[in-house]
Protein backbone atom coordinates (compact mmCIF):
# COMPACT_ATOMS: atom_id res chain seq x y z
CA UNK A 1 0.00 0.00 0.00
CA UNK A 2 2.93 2.26 0.72
CA UNK A 3 4.45 1.60 -2.73
CA UNK A 4 1.35 2.16 -4.53
CA UNK A 5 0.71 5.96 -2.16
CA UNK A 6 4.56 7.12 -3.13
CA UNK A 7 3.80 6.19 -6.84
CA UNK A 8 0.70 8.07 -7.40
CA UNK A 9 1.34 11.41 -5.43
CA UNK A 10 3.99 12.35 -7.94
CA UNK A 11 1.21 12.03 -11.06
CA UNK A 12 -1.23 13.48 -8.85
CA UNK A 13 1.02 16.49 -8.43
CA UNK A 14 2.26 16.60 -11.94
CA UNK A 15 -1.93 16.23 -13.04
CA UNK A 16 -2.26 19.66 -10.43
CA UNK A 17 0.86 21.50 -11.98
CA UNK A 18 -0.85 21.16 -15.82
CA UNK A 19 -3.93 21.80 -14.97
CA UNK A 20 -2.56 24.91 -12.85
CA UNK A 21 -0.25 26.18 -15.70
CA UNK A 22 -3.56 25.77 -18.41
CA UNK A 23 -5.13 27.46 -15.94
CA UNK A 24 -2.99 30.56 -15.00
CA UNK A 25 -2.75 30.35 -19.03
CA UNK A 26 -6.25 30.83 -19.66
CA UNK A 27 -7.04 33.50 -16.77
CA UNK A 28 -4.03 35.72 -18.85
CA UNK A 29 -5.78 35.40 -21.85
CA UNK A 30 -8.86 36.42 -20.08
CA UNK A 31 -8.17 39.11 -18.15
CA UNK A 32 -4.83 40.43 -20.03
CA UNK A 33 -6.37 41.77 -23.06
CA UNK A 34 -3.02 42.82 -24.75
CA UNK A 35 -1.93 38.82 -23.88
CA UNK A 36 -5.10 38.06 -26.09
CA UNK A 37 -4.67 40.84 -28.83
CA UNK A 38 -1.07 39.59 -29.72
CA UNK A 39 -2.15 36.13 -29.62
CA UNK A 40 -4.86 36.79 -31.86
CA UNK A 41 -2.57 39.43 -34.46
CA UNK A 42 -0.25 36.65 -34.73
CA UNK A 43 -2.73 33.42 -35.81
CA UNK A 44 -4.26 36.00 -38.20
CA UNK A 45 -0.80 36.56 -39.47
CA UNK A 46 -0.19 33.53 -39.35
CA UNK A 47 -3.52 32.13 -41.53
CA UNK A 48 -3.46 34.28 -43.76
CA UNK A 49 0.48 33.47 -44.67
CA UNK A 50 -0.38 29.38 -44.97
CA UNK A 51 -3.22 31.02 -47.45
CA UNK A 52 -1.10 32.88 -49.45
CA UNK A 53 1.62 30.06 -49.87
CA UNK A 54 -1.62 27.94 -50.87
CA UNK A 55 -2.11 29.95 -53.51
CA UNK A 56 -5.89 30.86 -52.32
CA UNK A 57 -5.40 34.69 -52.36
CA UNK A 58 -5.27 37.19 -55.18
CA UNK A 59 -2.07 39.11 -53.90
CA UNK A 60 0.97 38.51 -51.70
CA UNK A 61 0.12 38.74 -47.76
CA UNK A 62 4.05 39.87 -47.03
CA UNK A 63 5.64 42.23 -44.62
CA UNK A 64 5.23 45.28 -47.92
CA UNK A 65 1.92 44.53 -48.16
CA UNK A 66 1.12 44.76 -44.12
CA UNK A 67 2.93 47.72 -44.03
CA UNK A 68 1.01 49.57 -46.38
CA UNK A 69 -1.89 48.84 -44.95
CA UNK A 70 -1.00 50.54 -41.35
CA UNK A 71 -1.98 53.63 -43.16
CA UNK A 72 -5.43 52.69 -42.72
CA UNK A 73 -4.58 52.19 -38.72
CA UNK A 74 -3.68 55.83 -38.44
CA UNK A 75 -7.28 57.27 -38.37
CA UNK A 76 -8.85 54.28 -37.28
CA UNK A 77 -6.71 53.98 -33.83
CA UNK A 78 -7.05 57.45 -33.09
CA UNK A 79 -10.88 58.02 -32.89
CA UNK A 80 -10.27 54.77 -31.22
CA UNK A 81 -8.63 56.47 -28.32
CA UNK A 82 -11.06 59.24 -28.45
CA UNK A 83 -14.04 56.40 -27.96
CA UNK A 84 -11.62 55.13 -25.08
CA UNK A 85 -11.74 58.75 -23.14
CA UNK A 86 -15.27 58.69 -23.57
CA UNK A 87 -16.40 55.53 -22.43
CA UNK A 88 -14.18 55.68 -19.17
CA UNK A 89 -16.18 57.99 -18.27
CA UNK A 90 -19.21 55.95 -17.62
CA UNK A 91 -23.19 56.55 -17.42
CA UNK A 92 -23.26 55.16 -20.88
CA UNK A 93 -20.33 57.30 -22.48
CA UNK A 94 -20.31 57.01 -26.55
CA UNK A 95 -19.56 59.01 -29.14
CA UNK A 96 -21.40 58.97 -32.33
CA UNK A 97 -20.32 61.78 -34.14
CA UNK A 98 -16.81 61.29 -34.56
CA UNK A 99 -17.02 60.71 -37.86
CA UNK A 100 -19.29 63.52 -38.74
CA UNK A 101 -16.58 65.81 -36.70
CA UNK A 102 -13.97 64.27 -38.82
CA UNK A 103 -15.71 65.40 -42.16
CA UNK A 104 -16.30 69.27 -40.67
CA UNK A 105 -12.87 69.71 -39.30
CA UNK A 106 -11.52 68.25 -42.83
CA UNK A 107 -13.36 70.67 -44.90
CA UNK A 108 -12.28 73.41 -42.18
CA UNK A 109 -8.76 72.70 -42.72
CA UNK A 110 -9.19 72.06 -46.63
CA UNK A 111 -10.70 75.59 -46.77
CA UNK A 112 -8.13 77.38 -44.49
CA UNK A 113 -4.64 76.26 -45.83
CA UNK A 114 -6.06 75.73 -49.71
CA UNK A 115 -8.68 78.17 -50.09
CA UNK A 116 -7.91 81.05 -47.82
CA UNK A 117 -4.03 80.63 -47.95
CA UNK A 118 -3.55 80.34 -44.50
CA UNK A 119 -0.06 78.40 -43.52
CA UNK A 120 -0.27 74.92 -42.70
CA UNK A 121 0.23 75.03 -38.60
CA UNK A 122 -2.27 77.91 -38.71
CA UNK A 123 -4.57 75.90 -40.83
CA UNK A 124 -3.99 73.03 -38.46
CA UNK A 125 -4.71 74.62 -35.33
CA UNK A 126 -7.67 76.18 -36.35
CA UNK A 127 -9.29 72.25 -37.81
CA UNK A 128 -8.33 70.78 -34.15
CA UNK A 129 -9.45 74.06 -32.23
CA UNK A 130 -13.31 73.91 -34.09
CA UNK A 131 -13.20 70.07 -33.28
CA UNK A 132 -12.45 70.47 -29.91
CA UNK A 133 -15.39 73.55 -30.00
CA UNK A 134 -17.69 70.53 -31.66
CA UNK A 135 -17.00 68.10 -28.95
CA UNK A 136 -17.53 70.84 -26.31
CA UNK A 137 -21.08 71.12 -27.74
CA UNK A 138 -21.29 66.94 -27.28
CA UNK A 139 -19.82 67.45 -23.82
CA UNK A 140 -22.30 70.32 -22.16
CA UNK A 141 -25.23 68.42 -23.73
CA UNK A 142 -24.06 65.08 -21.93
CA UNK A 143 -22.44 66.88 -18.67
CA UNK A 144 -24.58 69.88 -17.97
CA UNK A 145 -27.83 69.27 -20.02
CA UNK A 146 -28.03 65.77 -19.08
CA UNK A 147 -29.07 64.28 -22.49
CA UNK A 148 -28.45 60.78 -22.27
CA UNK A 149 -24.95 60.51 -24.21
CA UNK A 150 -26.02 57.97 -27.19
CA UNK A 151 -28.98 60.44 -28.18
CA UNK A 152 -27.18 63.50 -27.93
CA UNK A 153 -24.20 62.44 -30.07
CA UNK A 154 -26.62 60.99 -32.84
CA UNK A 155 -28.17 63.98 -32.92
CA UNK A 156 -25.33 65.83 -33.78
CA UNK A 157 -23.72 63.54 -36.04
CA UNK A 158 -26.67 64.11 -38.40
CA UNK A 159 -25.92 68.16 -37.48
CA UNK A 160 -22.26 68.00 -37.89
CA UNK A 161 -22.63 66.05 -41.28
CA UNK A 162 -25.26 68.68 -42.40
CA UNK A 163 -22.20 71.75 -42.19
CA UNK A 164 -19.88 69.41 -43.89
CA UNK A 165 -22.27 69.12 -46.72
CA UNK A 166 -23.15 72.52 -46.81
CA UNK A 167 -20.08 74.60 -46.29
CA UNK A 168 -18.51 72.79 -49.09
CA UNK A 169 -21.39 72.98 -51.56
CA UNK A 170 -21.20 68.90 -51.27
CA UNK A 171 -18.18 68.73 -53.12
CA UNK A 172 -14.70 67.80 -52.25
CA UNK A 173 -12.24 71.05 -51.62
CA UNK A 174 -9.34 70.78 -53.82
CA UNK A 175 -6.32 72.73 -55.02
CA UNK A 176 -2.59 72.87 -55.38
CA UNK A 177 -1.66 73.17 -51.27
CA UNK A 178 -3.92 70.42 -50.98
CA UNK A 179 -2.72 68.13 -53.36
CA UNK A 180 1.17 68.67 -52.05
CA UNK A 181 0.04 67.99 -48.96
CA UNK A 182 -0.44 64.52 -49.67
CA UNK A 183 3.10 64.13 -48.96
CA UNK A 184 2.11 64.01 -45.35
CA UNK A 185 0.73 60.33 -45.93
CA UNK A 186 3.18 58.77 -47.96
CA UNK A 187 5.44 55.77 -46.82
CA UNK A 188 9.48 56.58 -45.65
CA UNK A 189 12.33 54.54 -44.83
CA UNK A 190 12.93 54.43 -41.59
CA UNK A 191 16.15 55.89 -40.31
CA UNK A 192 19.51 53.51 -39.86
CA UNK A 193 17.60 50.16 -40.60
CA UNK A 194 15.27 51.03 -42.86
CA UNK A 195 16.78 49.68 -45.84
CA UNK A 196 16.02 45.81 -43.81
CA UNK A 197 12.51 46.96 -42.98
CA UNK A 198 9.40 47.44 -45.56
CA UNK A 199 8.61 51.18 -45.84
CA UNK A 200 5.70 52.73 -43.04
CA UNK A 201 3.32 55.79 -43.93
CA UNK A 202 4.71 59.00 -42.15
CA UNK A 203 1.51 59.54 -40.13
CA UNK A 204 2.04 56.77 -37.52
CA UNK A 205 5.13 59.32 -36.45
CA UNK A 206 3.37 62.27 -37.45
CA UNK A 207 -0.35 61.96 -36.09
CA UNK A 208 -0.57 58.60 -34.30
CA UNK A 209 2.46 58.18 -32.33
CA UNK A 210 2.35 61.55 -30.64
CA UNK A 211 -1.79 61.08 -29.77
CA UNK A 212 -0.84 57.78 -28.26
CA UNK A 213 1.70 58.74 -25.84
CA UNK A 214 -0.29 62.59 -25.14
CA UNK A 215 -3.87 60.16 -24.65
CA UNK A 216 -1.13 57.32 -22.39
CA UNK A 217 0.32 60.44 -20.44
CA UNK A 218 -3.31 62.12 -19.66
CA UNK A 219 -4.88 58.63 -18.32
CA UNK A 220 -2.42 57.47 -16.75
CA UNK A 221 0.09 59.74 -15.08
CA UNK A 222 -2.26 62.69 -14.23
CA UNK A 223 -4.87 63.48 -12.00
CA UNK A 224 -7.59 63.85 -14.41
CA UNK A 225 -6.56 60.66 -16.15
CA UNK A 226 -7.66 58.95 -12.25
CA UNK A 227 -10.67 60.89 -12.00
CA UNK A 228 -11.89 59.87 -15.49
CA UNK A 229 -11.25 56.22 -14.32
CA UNK A 230 -13.26 56.69 -11.11
CA UNK A 231 -16.04 58.92 -12.80
CA UNK A 232 -16.63 55.64 -14.67
CA UNK A 233 -16.46 53.03 -11.81
CA UNK A 234 -19.04 55.57 -9.86
CA UNK A 235 -19.17 58.64 -11.08
CA UNK A 236 -21.43 59.15 -7.13
CA UNK A 237 -18.51 57.57 -5.21
CA UNK A 238 -16.73 59.90 -7.23
CA UNK A 239 -18.75 62.83 -6.20
CA UNK A 240 -18.67 62.27 -2.91
CA UNK A 241 -14.90 62.51 -2.77
CA UNK A 242 -14.57 65.50 -3.81
CA UNK A 243 -14.38 64.92 -7.88
CA UNK A 244 -16.16 67.48 -9.90
CA UNK A 245 -18.12 65.14 -12.46
CA UNK A 246 -19.95 67.52 -14.76
CA UNK A 247 -16.55 69.26 -15.98
CA UNK A 248 -14.81 65.99 -16.06
CA UNK A 249 -17.47 64.77 -18.20
CA UNK A 250 -17.42 67.40 -20.06
CA UNK A 251 -13.77 67.14 -21.18
CA UNK A 252 -13.71 63.81 -22.30
CA UNK A 253 -16.14 65.11 -24.86
CA UNK A 254 -13.69 67.97 -26.03
CA UNK A 255 -10.82 66.07 -26.22
CA UNK A 256 -12.55 63.42 -28.72
CA UNK A 257 -13.22 66.42 -30.83
CA UNK A 258 -9.82 67.37 -30.46
CA UNK A 259 -8.80 63.93 -31.39
CA UNK A 260 -11.27 64.26 -34.46
CA UNK A 261 -9.87 67.50 -35.61
CA UNK A 262 -6.74 66.08 -35.91
CA UNK A 263 -8.35 62.91 -37.88
CA UNK A 264 -10.14 65.27 -40.21
CA UNK A 265 -6.59 66.67 -40.98
CA UNK A 266 -5.56 63.07 -41.84
CA UNK A 267 -7.90 62.48 -44.12
CA UNK A 268 -7.07 65.34 -46.49
CA UNK A 269 -3.55 64.07 -46.37
CA UNK A 270 -4.61 60.53 -47.41
CA UNK A 271 -7.37 61.79 -50.38
CA UNK A 272 -5.14 64.55 -51.11
CA UNK A 273 -8.47 66.46 -51.11
CA UNK A 274 -11.11 67.73 -48.10
CA UNK A 275 -13.69 65.86 -48.40
CA UNK A 276 -17.47 66.46 -47.04
CA UNK A 277 -17.99 62.53 -46.44
CA UNK A 278 -14.66 61.68 -45.16
CA UNK A 279 -15.85 60.55 -41.67
CA UNK A 280 -19.18 59.43 -43.12
CA UNK A 281 -19.10 57.43 -46.19
CA UNK A 282 -20.11 54.24 -46.30
CA UNK A 283 -20.88 52.95 -42.65
CA UNK A 284 -18.48 56.14 -41.24
CA UNK A 285 -15.50 55.74 -38.63
CA UNK A 286 -17.78 55.87 -35.60
CA UNK A 287 -18.13 52.45 -35.58
CA UNK A 288 -15.46 50.66 -36.31
CA UNK A 289 -13.83 53.09 -33.69
CA UNK A 290 -16.57 51.99 -31.17
CA UNK A 291 -16.12 48.27 -32.64
CA UNK A 292 -11.78 48.93 -31.91
CA UNK A 293 -12.55 50.33 -28.62
CA UNK A 294 -14.69 47.92 -27.25
CA UNK A 295 -12.06 44.72 -28.93
CA UNK A 296 -9.02 46.42 -26.64
CA UNK A 297 -10.63 46.22 -23.36
CA UNK A 298 -12.57 48.97 -22.99
CA UNK A 299 -15.68 48.13 -20.55
CA UNK A 300 -18.80 49.73 -21.67
CA UNK A 301 -19.68 50.66 -18.82
CA UNK A 302 -17.24 52.69 -17.88
CA UNK A 303 -13.95 52.64 -15.69
CA UNK A 304 -11.98 49.94 -17.37
CA UNK A 305 -9.55 50.40 -20.51
CA UNK A 306 -5.81 51.04 -21.71
CA UNK A 307 -4.73 52.31 -24.30
CA UNK A 308 -2.19 49.56 -25.84
CA UNK A 309 -5.31 47.42 -26.41
CA UNK A 310 -7.03 50.33 -28.14
CA UNK A 311 -3.64 50.11 -30.59
CA UNK A 312 -3.42 46.27 -30.72
CA UNK A 313 -7.07 45.93 -31.60
CA UNK A 314 -6.81 48.23 -34.60
CA UNK A 315 -3.32 46.54 -35.67
CA UNK A 316 -5.57 43.56 -35.12
CA UNK A 317 -8.45 44.74 -37.54
CA UNK A 318 -6.43 46.50 -40.17
CA UNK A 319 -4.71 43.10 -40.58
CA UNK A 320 -7.73 41.01 -40.76
CA UNK A 321 -9.69 43.58 -43.23
CA UNK A 322 -6.00 43.65 -45.66
CA UNK A 323 -6.00 39.70 -45.63
CA UNK A 324 -9.83 39.62 -46.43
CA UNK A 325 -9.39 41.32 -49.10
CA UNK A 326 -7.00 39.62 -50.62
CA UNK A 327 -9.18 36.05 -50.03
CA UNK A 328 -12.53 37.97 -51.49
CA UNK A 329 -11.58 40.72 -53.98
CA UNK A 330 -13.97 42.97 -55.07
CA UNK A 331 -17.18 44.53 -53.41
CA UNK A 332 -17.51 40.66 -51.81
CA UNK A 333 -14.71 41.65 -49.54
CA UNK A 334 -15.86 44.96 -48.15
CA UNK A 335 -19.56 42.97 -47.47
CA UNK A 336 -17.30 40.48 -45.57
CA UNK A 337 -15.31 42.66 -43.85
CA UNK A 338 -18.57 44.09 -42.48
CA UNK A 339 -19.37 40.90 -41.55
CA UNK A 340 -16.25 40.20 -39.85
CA UNK A 341 -16.62 43.24 -37.71
CA UNK A 342 -19.64 42.62 -36.44
CA UNK A 343 -18.86 39.26 -35.39
CA UNK A 344 -15.29 40.59 -33.59
CA UNK A 345 -18.02 43.38 -31.98
CA UNK A 346 -20.04 40.65 -30.74
CA UNK A 347 -16.74 38.61 -29.55
CA UNK A 348 -15.81 41.48 -27.53
CA UNK A 349 -18.69 42.50 -25.94
CA UNK A 350 -19.17 38.38 -24.77
CA UNK A 351 -15.54 38.05 -23.81
CA UNK A 352 -15.61 41.37 -21.73
CA UNK A 353 -18.96 40.46 -20.12
CA UNK A 354 -17.58 37.08 -19.52
CA UNK A 355 -14.40 38.40 -17.91
CA UNK A 356 -15.65 40.47 -15.83
CA UNK A 357 -18.02 37.83 -14.53
CA UNK A 358 -15.29 35.43 -13.86
CA UNK A 359 -12.60 37.77 -13.18
CA UNK A 360 -13.74 40.79 -11.79
CA UNK A 361 -12.13 42.51 -14.79
CA UNK A 362 -10.83 43.09 -18.18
Amino acid sequence: MSGLTTQTVPRVKSQGQKRSIVGRALEALLTQRVVLLAVLIVLVVAVMTVLDAAGALSGSYNSDYLAAALINAVPLAMLGLAQLGVILSGRGGIDLSVGSMVSVTGIAFGMSYGLWGWSLPVAMIFAVVLGGVLGGINGGLVAFVGFPPLIATLATFYAYRSIALVWSGQKPVNSTEIQSFYSAAKAIELPVIGSYLPLVPLGIFTFLIPVVIVVWVLLNKTTFGRRIYALGTNDTAASWAGINVRPNRFAVYVLSGVISGLVGVVTVAQFASARPDAGTSGNGMALPAITIAVLGGVAITGGIGRVSGVVLATILIVWLNAGILLAFPGNDGVQVQLLALGLVLVFASLLNGLTKRKYGGI
